[in-house]
């Protein structure tokens, strides 16, 4: 994965992003040594979050066809929250 650091973006702007983001599909961010951001090309992000909505949906599945799901009123929801 390739790194930019938070001097280079300050200085070479988004071209920094550009440049990193030509070798990999992510570039991590580091301030002061330390790495603390990510940055990814939208087209990127968007199949990440494609994945992530994928497994939501394959764990309820999974959730549905074990029978851990509740049947409740909107109420009765409420109330067992309140409870916890």
């Amino acid at each position: 994965m390739s790194h930019i650091s938070a001097n280079d973006l300050k200085t070479k702007g988004v071209s920094a992003i550009e440049l990193a983001l030509s070798t990999a599909p992510e570039a991590i961010v580091s301030v002061r040594g330390t790495d603390k951001f990510v940055v990814m090309d939208i087209a990127h992000y968007r199949y990440l979050r494609e994945c992530e909505l994928d497994a939501a949906l394959a764990e309820t599945r999974a959730d549905l066809a074990a029978g851990r799901v509740v049947q409740e009123s909107p109420a009765a929801h409420l109330a067992r929250l309140d409870a916890l």
